[in-house]
């Protein structure tokens, strides 16, 4: 190797240490704060299932009652942990991207306490039963202000990065990440300007509510996944992008169709004939931007399936992007008009669908690159492999339970609820044995991610060990895989090169 080789390699590495250093405390916070949300959701989620198959559970506050409790662990499972996760992994991957050190850490971590007081607030006034009645929107409408402005002063540094960023190739990651990061306040702004502002029709509102849940998840959620995927593959393993072309495919594909999706909630309500069908096939259509980012990364990934097996970033990431496509079949199969839509519109599958795309799919993704990241900007090794372990199991586990049975349950609920004869009880009961597997199964999540946010903690106190391979990855030969050892920037490179 050639002494200007060596000298760049040393050049690279300093640059990518300088770059980690100025972005460890916002990247930790929002990773951590994240993390204890994530807690809070799941502790949320397990109340409100429970009162699903015992009303009597807590009844003696009202503050906790299904329809609060329900509210409030879904907004904190997006905008405590989604969104927080999103935030730590965008302003990582954008600067390492565009090889630019943070120099906004300060304002960065400000906004990201607004954040988290704007979240907060939110939860307690669903719980106090100020909530909108609005999913997804539920917090008092003196939240979104909050959210929106914090969120510039977050989002908009990483903006800056990308444009003073060297020239040279834009990396499909860049792509997904500022795609989600324009979509986001355009639709955030939307919705909220639309019924909190100027607010219209009460049947419209529902229409512009529908069509908010669903581009979080289509137009935010999933790109900020599928870059972390696109990012996390080819840096582990150490090899291009399988094609280009197939990248470009899922993107376009994902920007044009998705904006569509949304109004398919609608179905039977007094609003022009078409536009829940064309909500319904916009859904569908999600499969082919989700085949083509699919196979593109598994492709990638297989050509090492040893570095996948002994990476936890690579197992989380490979789990997630599996979510990816099972999300993309249950697309299909809930919005079939005149069929299945009609049997889960009301149902417990709405929710199954949703945990699909927060959890299954973004949030496994979200922990990938969490376990890669971490070690990075706290120069620490993680402290535990087992913890590790047991939080992928127990989560991978517990949340195709939870999907599974919600999708389910909420089918056999639609199949009841379609016999207008018989009593609205007899519809409820249905889905009574898939509630009680439910609730089962969260505490079993809660169960790991207690561990994965003490993990965390102890990493940012700086309690793991130093360490020449980051991230546990020593296979069973006694080596660490070139592609993290290493730490070669070839995230997102191509075969156009």
């Amino acid at each position: 190797m050639s002494t200007e080789t060596v000298n760049t390699n040393l050049q690279d590495a300093q640059l990518r240490a300088g770059i980690d250093r100025s972005l460890r405390h916002p990247v930790m916070f929002f990773l951590v704060s994240g993390a204890a949300w994530l807690v809070v959701s799941i502790v949320l989620g397990i109340i409100s299932s429970a009162k699903m198959h015992a009303p009597e559970f807590m009844d003696g506050c009202s503050w906790f009652t299904y329809g609060r409790t329900q509210a409030a662990h879904l907004n904190a499972l997006i905008y405590g942990w989604g969104f927080q996760a999103a935030f730590g992994v965008i302003i990582w991957i954008m600067s390492r991207l565009s090889r630019q050190e943070c120099k906004a850490a300060g304002i960065i971590l400000t906004a990201g306490h607004v954040w988290n007081l704007g979240v907060m607030a939110g939860v307690i006034g669903i719980i106090a039963g100020y909530g909108t009645g609005m999913p997804w929107m539920e917090f008092p409408s003196f939240a979104w202000p909050v959210l929106l402005l914090s969120y510039f002063a977050i989002i908009t540094w990483s903006m800056v990065q990308f444009k003073v960023r060297p020239e040279g190739h834009v990396y499909i990651s860049q792509w997904y990440l500022l795609a989600a990061m324009i979509w986001f306040p355009w639709v955030f702004l939307t919705a909220n300007l639309l019924l909190h502002v100027f607010p219209g029709h009460p049947v419209m509102a529902n229409g512009i509510n529908a069509w908010y849940k669903s581009s979080l998840i289509f137009l935010f959620f999933t790109p900020v996944a599928l870059s972390a995927a696109f990012y996390l593959t080819p840096k582990v393993t150490g090899r291009p992008i399988y094609s280009y072309s197939l990248a470009r495919l899922g993107f376009w594909s994902l920007a044009i169709i998705m904006p569509w999706a949304g109004m398919q909630k609608l179905a039977g309500a007094p609003i022009p004939f078409f536009m829940p069908y064309l909500g319904a096939a916009a859904t569908i259509l999600f499969f082919v931007p989700a085949i083509a980012a699919v196979f593109n990364i598994l492709r990638t990934a297989s050509a090492d399936m040893e570095i996948v097996n002994n990476s936890p970033s690579l197992r989380f990431t490979m789990a997630g992007v599996f979510g990816l496509l099972v999300m993309a079949v249950a697309a299909v199969f809930l919005n079939l008009p005149g069929s299945t839509l009609k049997l889960t519109q009301f149902s417990l599958s709405g929710y199954g669908f949703e945990i699909l795309a927060i959890y299954a799919f973004f949030s496994f993704v979200m922990f990938g690159a969490i376990y890669f990241i971490v070690p990075r900007v706290t120069r620490r090794e993680w402290i535990s492999r087992r913890l590790i372990k047991m939080h992928f199991f127990f989560s991978i586990y517990g949340i195709i339970t939870v999907a599974i049975v919600a999708i389910f349950g909420g089918w056999m609920q639609g199949i009841g609820q379609e016999k207008f004869y018989q009593p609205w009880e007899s519809a409820a009961l249905r889905a009574y044995p898939y509630v009680w597997a439910m609730t089962i199964t969260w505490c079993f999540i809660l169960f790991s991610n207690l561990f994965f946010f003490l993990h965390l903690i102890f990493m940012w106190m700086g309690l793991g060990r130093r360490s020449i391979h980051p991230t546990l990855l020593i296979s069973a030969h006694g080596h660490s895989p070139h592609g993290e050892e290493g730490d070669i920037d070839n995230a997102g490179t191509v075969s156009a090169h």
